[in-house]
């Protein structure tokens, strides 16, 4: 069984090759988008099933991509993890606010990533 498509979308080339070779190897399909704009684009061209996001992103700034795919009928239900180095709480709240479901501070262990990343399927999973 295909496991879900993951799309990561993160600036940092050497983070996101690290999320990427994580995914794969636990059998996930994983696209990157270097950047708000595009993967506000990978989105819309494919609906992922869960999106890690970096909030500081060239473009686009990972709390409007955050706002976009929650305003988005096709999008809106994809599970969003913001996985980035912006730990201050009023960073948290509001990406949790803005529709987030999980929030993931860098640096961080790509296991624990990945379980949480599980743990947000799960649920998503369970609702359905």
């Amino acid at each position: 069984m295909a496991k879900e498509n993951v799309l990561v979308i993160e600036d940092e080339e050497d983070i996101a090759e690290l999320i990427r070779f994580n995914l794969t190897q636990d059998g996930y399909r994983v696209r990157v988008a270097a950047s708000g704009e595009s993967g506000l684009a990978e989105a819309a061209r494919e609906t992922p099933d869960v999106v890690l996001l970096d909030l500081m992103l060239p473009s686009t700034d990972g709390l409007e991509v955050c706002r976009r795919i929650k305003t988005d009928t096709r999008t809106s239900a994809v599970p969003i993890i913001m996985v980035t180095a912006r730990g201050e709480e009023a960073d948290v709240v509001s990406g949790l606010e803005l529709g987030a479901d999980d929030y993931v501070t860098k640096p961080f262990s790509p296991r624990v990533l990945v379980a949480r990343m599980r743990a947000v399927l799960r649920r998503r999973r369970e609702r359905a």
